[in-house]
């Protein structure tokens, strides 16, 4: 360890000679390090790749463990078990545990289902290693954040070929090591790679060919890596656990330079889509908020509070960058998956149109929603990695592998995105007018009133760098004066288009009674659907922006349980593993982390896909119908970009409680309907929080949430929360330069207190 540091002393101290003050005064950091940061220091001589990659390594090994601890039935002290090993050392699992009667209160009243209690079990993928099973809850204070599943460390990036199996080429590996081992450890891990890096180009590298050059990344577990273990977060025991083949983003991004360096936490599986219901039944319920949590890796918290949600299924892209435990990371957004994330990270997402980034070699949930989204602490960042995904040959982001990426050729810009980043000047947005869509404002619970009211003091900001802004109307919300109303609104675009593109929705049904009416009108006739379509009939109160963009009271993939059953098993059959190629396999070889997946799974196996269903019809006509409504909005006022709260509440309690409308409900996921782009940037952070709490139902056989009367002070910075920018199919430069000039003026990003430097880092 001396010699190291008396190396890195040396190139420090010749940099800092060489760079002038300027340079001395503001040496690198790892710390908030952006891509470009990581390049002009490898130029100046202040570090090599090869350190950047070892920074990172040491920064996991300080910050990537395990966050959360059981809920079991007294609250006893459990036996120490090892855990897989990650950057270097085997993971350290809490023997402390909580008592199920200071997780939930009248407990000894409870008539319902036994609880699944927290245990620690062996994992089926490796016996040896053990991971939380049942419930749990995050840890006040942890440091840790779990936040990376897999690193690209040799020995331990596999499981199938883990240690001495995975000894560098040149090395006899053990007699008993899997067949694939010698194929697979050919390949140079994370630090070997960035070794191979600076021998070949030192300080003298191209980022016109290579524009991610040394910029770790992580990308969600469901994306293929043929370097590491890709099992989308499953304890499955494949035989080949590394996949035989890169996605093509995974591929691309290599060919660009970028450090393939770690697969983020997710929810297992994209959340594994529900349980689309069946004969296996749940024995043992789950008290208590889920959060990001897969089988094999275990638990994600959020670094700006460990006892809390990551949101989404991308819950350990958020928070890897937002600990500085990566530069960026790819997530992959069915509904919300990408947006939450971010949105409880402070952190900068760009999502491009449906198609633009290729999805082959993925797992999904839904083929004609999923989409990969960037997350980074910077726009810029951002754009820089979305740049990165053309085809090298083509300039195109095509690929032959993934149909939706056969866009038309209007909607890729012809120039580099990066170039669309906000120009320093007093008034970037002059010219451009922005609109306020209030119906995504309205604070109808007590949790939503922070966010809500935190955004609206930022469209200030907008204003003073130069657009002007228009305003949605809705009569849950106060009509600011200040700010002009749009002349056309969301309610009369839903009026023209959707009588004649989705007539069935005025014929829904909730709890047995039409969910829409207008007195004096039969909503479902002719006559109705004609008048309302020329402005001589009322819309229905309730069918707004909120709940058009909502799902049908019976949400049709719940009901034919096709799109989940039917990618997955097409991504089995293109892996071609020889003991894991369907449905039945899977789950022959693997194990689930409590006992409502253990029942989705089963029924997602035994579930009878219809051919006949009408999830894909439905999905395909809304996104036309509202991408019709919303570009109308949009060009018949003259706007050019829409802009709202990411999610009305903040981060809640892992294993806690959740009430009415929490989350991201109620309209939010506009964007995976729409396939449309976003781009989100971090807009402050709220010192208080309202919490829901537990409630025994009054049959005493389940537990329900209801909001605190009173908001809880936060520690530390608070909670982040971003704001939203969008727009129509092709719009992804005017919503870079909006963002971009918004964060240049605001600065919002902090990173999180209790993840700084650690001992030696630069």
């Amino acid at each position: 360890m001396a010699v190291h540091l008396s190396v890195r002393t040396l190139l420090l101290s010749a940099a800092l000679l060489g760079a002038g003050a300027a340079h001395a005064a503001k040496p690198f950091q790892i710390e908030e390090a952006s891509i470009e940061s990581i390049q002009d220091a490898i130029r100046s001589g202040e570090t090599t790749c090869r350190q950047v990659v070892q920074d990172y390594i040491t920064r996991a090994r300080a910050y990537n463990g395990v966050c959360s601890k059981l809920v079991t039935a007294e609250g006893t002290k459990i036996k120490a078990v090892p855990g897989a090993v990650r950057a270097g050392a085997p993971l350290k699992f809490p023997t402390a545990t909580l008592a199920i009667d200071k997780h939930v209160p009248d407990f000894d009243k409870y008539k319902g289902l036994p609880p699944d209690f927290g245990r620690m079990e062996p994992t089926l993928s490796d016996p040896g290693v053990y991971q939380q099973f049942g419930m749990l809850v995050g840890t006040a204070n942890a440091g840790q954040v779990n936040a990376l599943e897999s690193i690209n460390i040799r020995g331990e990036r596999s499981v199938t070929c883990k240690g001495k199996f995975d000894a560098p080429p040149g090395t006899p590996l053990p007699k008993d090591a899997p067949p694939a081992c010698e194929k697979f450890r050919q390949q140079p891990d994370a630090l070997e790679y960035a070794a191979q890096l600076d021998e070949k180009y030192g300080r003298d590298f191209d980022t016109k060919t290579m524009p991610l050059y040394c910029a770790p990344m992580s990308f969600k577990a469901v994306y293929d890596t043929a370097d590491m273990r890709s099992t989308g977060g499953g304890d499955v025991k494949y035989a080949m656990d590394a996949p035989p083949r890169d996605s093509t983003l995974v591929r691309r991004l290599r060919e660009a330079g970028a450090i393939i360096y770690a697969h983020a936490h997710n929810s297992e599986y994209n959340g594994g889509s529900g349980d689309p219901t069946g004969p296996a039944k749940v024995e043992r319920p789950y008290i208590g908020a889920g959060g990001s949590r897969e089988t094999w890796g275990g638990m994600t918290c959020n670094p700006y509070d460990t006892e809390r949600v990551t949101a989404g299924s991308s819950g350990g892209s958020g928070a890897s960058v937002a600990a500085n435990l990566v530069v960026c990371s790819i997530c992959e957004t069915t509904g919300g998956s990408c947006r939450g994330p971010a949105n409880y990270h402070s952190t900068a997402l760009i999502v491009p149109t449906k198609g633009m980034i290729s999805f082959d070699g993925t797992i999904g949930a839904n083929p004609y929603q999923d989409r990969p989204g960037i997350i980074c602490r910077s726009v810029k960042d951002a754009a820089t990695v979305l740049d990165a995904f053309r085809d090298k040959k083509t300039g195109t982001y095509f690929d032959a592998h993934d149909l939706y990426t056969s866009l038309p050729r209007v909607i890729e810009s012809k120039t580099p995105y990066l170039d669309a980043i906000a120009t320093a000047k007093a008034r970037p947005l002059a010219g451009m007018r922005i609109g306020i869509v209030r119906e995504l404002f309205v604070k109808d619970n007590p949790a939503k009133i922070a966010v809500s009211d935190g955004i609206n003091r930022e469209l200030a900001v907008l204003r003073n760098l130069g657009a002007e802004l228009v305003e949605t109307v809705d009569p849950r919300y106060p009509d600011d004066p200040a700010i002009p109303n749009m002349t056309f609104t969301f309610n009369d675009a839903i009026a023209e288009v959707v009588p004649f593109h989705m007539p069935e929705i005025f014929a829904w049904q909730k709890d047995g009674k039409p969910e829409f009416t207008v007195p004096g009108w039969d909503v479902t006739s002719r006559k109705y659907l004609v008048a309302l379509s020329t402005h001589k009939a009322p819309l229905p109160a309730n069918l707004n922006f909120n709940r058009v963009f909502g799902n049908p009271p019976e949400d049709p993939e719940a009901v034919s349980g096709y799109t989940f059953a039917f990618d997955f098993a097409k991504y089995l059959a293109l892996r071609g593993d020889a003991s894991v190629y369907d449905w039945q396999t899977l789950n022959a070889n693997a194990k689930y982390y409590n006992d409502v997946r253990r029942a989705a799974m089963t029924n997602w196996e035994n579930k009878e896909m219809d051919i006949r269903t009408d999830a894909i019809t439905y999905t395909m006509k809304r996104r036309d119908t509202l991408r019709m409504v919303m570009t109308k909005v949009l060009r018949q006022n003259g706007i050019d970009v829409l802009v709202n709260p990411v999610n009305p509440t903040l981060a809640e309690k892992i294993g806690g409680a959740t009430a009415s409308d929490s989350g991201s409900r109620s309209g939010y996921g506009y964007g995976a309907m729409l396939g449309i782009p976003e781009v989100f940037v971090p807009a402050g952070f709220s010192t208080t929080v309202v919490d829901a709490s537990f409630v025994l139902s009054k049959d005493a056989t389940r537990y329900e949430g209801q909001w605190n009367a009173t908001p809880t002070r936060l520690g530390g910075v608070g909670l982040p929360y971003n704001i939203a920018f969008w727009a129509e199919p092709g719009q992804e430069s005017t919503l870079i330069t909006v963002a971009s000039a918004y964060e240049s003026a605001t600065q919002h990003r902090k990173s999180p207190p209790g993840f700084g430097p650690v001992r030696h880092e630069p």
